[in-house]
């Protein structure tokens, strides 16, 4: 006969599960507390650990399930069987428990020192290590029970393989579930991440670099978590597509939450990447369609997207597939593009953007029809450096026009269309590997020069991708990711046509830039650089 023990703080579904364990076998249940109420409720047979253990519940239920009776039952080997029996202890085949809800209330505002104490589990992870090193059944996550009753149902496959991954995966809880803990009650002065593997890759960055793939946290509820984004044509994503979309995430996020906060609008966007920076970036509006967008996007700079990502706020309809292969290439030729991103596609549009072998992949997220500013990632970075690792908060910060210090007078108000041009490329600038400007003319991205070690040089190759994709640069706005500390960038940038500039202040020429600016009857406009600076990507 063999034995389970149930303890659970989450008793959804819990009975069911109870009653399938006595289906396949099990003909003792061992519970405490709640959960043996929760199954004698249901009139489903249930021992209770004080009687195997003969003690009842300590120090306000704090002590319940910390004893031999229990732990023995969990930890005894095979060769040990003998002495359990000796001892009147039962041997547990299988452990299902949870915990109490520790990181929900480190999450909860207001949560206090006392009251995270008060939802720390002690002996339910406790039980899970105990069922881990006796090699038990061992299920800590609630999805995991209908996988185990399927399994008992085959005949138990692969027992040990099985036993072992289910282990595996209790570790990980356990350990995340401690270090959240210790993050909370440390400040943030120990800190760092663990996940799980939801996708592998071929290879990293380089063919070399193997083994490589995707981890999520655990306990993500993010629903653009990159693991809820669902490959429906294509290739398995590889460690650089996977790079690229999240960066495109921190694009796109910024653009939606900047006009959302600024003028109360939701634009269709459509953005394009090379190497997790924007080749293309556009905005259209109610009535004009999302080709708008997809066209102007192609637009921005027709040889860079050429092997790019895509990634839109809008379903990927035949229409708008045919643009993202067809526009602006030569008759007879297709663009070839790495991935595509959408909240959906037709299955027009699949059959239209599919490639050979799978180079093209098709990526759905439904969520990406529907950004907020709610949407901006709100969780740390951590980047890891030789020896361990840098932590920082993430980039959340969103231009505001109210922030804006008009650097020389004048009577004319800024337009809407500026309005949205600047959105466009702070958004697009600020996401960009820095050093970075930005030019933006009619919703469209037409240059950005980003990663140059020079603020001028940055200017320069920004207006030499706008030229060589044939943009008419006169009028365009240009976002600058940090202050000007000489008059040679904005006087580039002024020669070339740039009647709009937006910068940061607080470089010590900052006079001399305004004067600039205003010699060449451009409008500069400031935000202190202790706020609106753009690093990213460093």
């Amino acid at each position: 006969m063999k034995t389970a023990l149930i303890s659970v703080y989450n008793k959804t579904g819990i009975v069911e599960f109870a009653q399938g364990l006595l289906k396949r076998g099990f003909g003792k249940l061992i519970s405490s507390g709640g959960t043996a109420a929760t199954l004698k409720k249901a009139g489903i047979p249930v021992t209770d650990v004080a009687d195997i253990s003969g003690l009842s519940p300590i120090l306000g239920h704090r002590v319940v399930t910390l004893v031999p009776q229990i732990h023995g039952g969990l930890l005894a080997t095979e060769e040990q069987r003998a002495e359990l029996e000796e001892l009147g202890y039962p041997w547990i085949d299988l452990a299902c428990v949870d915990f109490y809800p520790l990181i929900e209330e480190i999450r909860r505002p207001g949560a206090t020192r006392e009251s995270v104490i008060e939802k720390t589990d002690i002996g339910g992870p406790t039980m899970v290590r105990s069922a881990i090193k006796g090699r038990r059944i061992v299920i800590v996550e609630s999805t995991d029970r209908s996988r185990v009753l399927e399994w008992l149902d085959a005949g138990e496959p692969d027992s040990d393989e099985f036993k072992n991954n289910l282990a595996a995966k209790a570790e990980g809880i356990v350990a995340d579930y401690c270090f959240a803990s210790a993050r909370f009650h440390s400040g943030g002065k120990i800190d760092g991440t663990i996940g799980y593997e939801v996708a592998p890759c071929k290879y990293g960055e380089n063919a070399w670099q193997t083994p490589a793939g995707l981890f999520a946290r655990y306990g993500a509820d993010d629903p653009l978590a990159l693991q809820n984004f669902k490959l429906v044509a294509g290739d398995a994503l590889s460690y650089n597509n996977w790079c690229d979309i999240d960066r495109m995430l921190q694009t796109i996020t910024h653009i939606a939450a900047g006009f959302e906060q600024n003028l109360n609008l939701r634009p269709f966007i459509a953005l394009a990447v090379k190497h997790g920076n924007p080749c293309g970036a556009a905005v259209s509006f109610f009535p004009y369609l999302p080709s708008v967008a997809t066209q102007k996007a192609i637009e921005g700079d027709t040889l860079a997207i050429f092997g790019g990502s895509v990634m839109t706020t809008f379903e990927i309809g035949d229409d708008q597939a045919k643009e993202l292969i067809h526009h602006k290439m030569p008759e007879g030729q297709k663009r070839i593009l790495d991935v595509v991103v959408a909240p959906s596609f037709t299955a027009e549009a699949i059959e239209i953007l599919s490639r050979k072998h799978g180079k093209c992949r098709l990526v759905v997220n439904s969520h990406l029809a529907k950004l907020t500013e709610q949407d901006l990632d709100q969780k740390r970075r951590l980047r890891f450096v030789r020896g361990g690792f840098l932590k920082q908060p993430n980039y959340t910060f969103v231009l505001q026009f109210s922030d804006f210090e008009k650097a020389e007078e004048t009577e004319s108000e800024i337009s809407l269309q500026t309005k949205c041009d600047l959105l466009l490329a702070w958004a697009v600038g600020s996401t960009s590997n820095s050093n970075t400007i930005t030019l933006v003319k009619d919703g469209m991205l037409i240059g950005n020069g980003v990663g140059q070690q020079d603020r001028v040089g940055a200017a320069q190759l920004a207006i030499e991708r706008a030229r060589r994709s044939t943009h008419d640069i006169k009028g365009a706005v240009a976002y600058s990711d940090s202050f000007f500390p000489f008059p040679d960038g904005p006087e580039v940038l002024a020669d070339a046509g740039i009647k709009t500039i937006l910068a940061s202040s607080g470089s010590r020429n900052d006079g001399l830039i305004k004067e600039t600016c205003r010699k060449c009857d451009v409008a500069l406009y400031f935000v202190p650089d202790v706020k609106c600076r753009g690093f990213f990507g460093h």
